[in-house]
């Protein structure tokens, strides 16, 4: 099969590769498209995110038609459509023609969207998911989101709404991010300009002069001392990024807060594949049953390097505009 292969110098090459083959339990996947994260460039450049290499094939979720199946399995048959967010736990990543995974962490394709969408939505959507069900929040609690735009902040919004939560405010960067939020449903009185407007000062009167019960930091570094502040003392901090700096390490042990760690990651580190399972089933009705929509999408190109180089320099510069990234890798057919 193509991939696109990471080399010792850190740079992408696509090459033939060997074809995995299905263990007894697993499920082997003809890939249709595959999603871009930040944690792919980050594998490049920093020491302890590339620690989760496991596959010089970069890329983390994917979905696609089953073209071989183990002796063992149960849900699947060949010519299913799938979706899936397979973390380091394929036999390969998804920057590539084929993949291997356990049938285990898979999930049927939502027939109402397309392929390109589905690939969207895996780590984004078990992120946000895990993130909504373990602030805990209730319909009078004030919800401050640090960088909102993205895959991660698209999908938790429109989750809130579809559960009847409005009392939130959000933070982006430029226009295009501002509209695709507007488009999913925020208002734009809830929407802060961190460019153009002091986040600290308008948060708190846009929260009538008060600090907020939730804080979720989509976007770490300096701008996670701010959201910090915002945080109301034994409120509820859910951290996304893992960039946190010691002066909002210092703020948040101050105020007594509680800190939830998001990881999709430690669940596949201990192989509780029930976790992926159950989050991408409760995604996929929220979306067959339209209360939730597939993010918006940027099909940026096909399997090649160039591809690859491009997307992950647009997730580097935070340039997608609150597009997910999504490279087309295969035929349908």
């Amino acid at each position: 099969m193509k991939a696109v292969v990471l080399q010792q110098n850190l740079e992408f090459r696509l090459e033939n590769v060997e074809t995995p083959q299905p263990e007894d339990s697993q499920i082997q996947v003809k890939i249709i498209a595959s999603g871009f994260n930040p944690i792919d460039y980050q594998m490049t450049e920093n020491g302890s995110e590339r620690k989760l290499l496991h596959s010089p094939i970069l890329g983390r979720e994917f979905s696609g038609i089953v073209s071989a199946i183990g002796k063992n399995v149960t849900n699947f048959k060949i010519g299913d459509a799938v979706f899936c967010g397979s973390g380091s736990m394929g036999s390969n990543g998804t920057y590539a023609e084929y993949i291997c995974i356990p049938e285990a962490i898979a999930e049927h394709k939502p027939e109402n969207i397309s392929f390109e969408e589905a690939a969207a939505i895996p780590s984004a959507g078990l992120t946000a998911l895990q993130a909504f069900n373990r602030m805990k929040v209730s319909v009078t609690d004030s919800i401050f989101i640090n960088g909102a735009a993205g895959g991660v902040g698209n999908i938790l919004i429109k989750i809130l709404i579809a559960k009847g939560f409005t009392n939130f405010t959000v933070t982006a960067g430029n226009v295009n991010s501002i509209k695709s939020l507007i488009a999913i449903g925020v208002k734009p009185k809830q929407i802060i300009n961190y460019k153009r407007e002091e986040v600290y000062d308008t948060a708190f009167s846009l929260n009538k002069n008060k600090k907020f019960d939730i804080v979720v930091d989509l976007v770490g570094n300096a701008s996670a001392e701010t959201a910090a502040k915002l945080l109301k003392i034994n409120g509820f901090y859910i951290d996304i990024t893992n960039f946190s700096t010691s002066e909002s390490r210092d703020i948040l042990f101050s105020k007594g807060a509680t800190i939830h760690n998001i990881s999709n990651y430690a669940y596949g580190l201990e192989k509780r594949y029930d976790y992926y399972k159950n989050g991408l089933k409760e995604l996929s009705n929220l979306l067959e049953n339209k209360l939730i929509t597939p993010p918006a999408i940027a099909v940026i190109g096909d399997l090649n390097a160039e591809t690859v180089k491009n997307a992950l320099t647009i997730l580097r510069e935070n340039k997608t505009e609150g597009k997910k990234l999504i490279m087309q890798t295969g035929a349908k057919n």
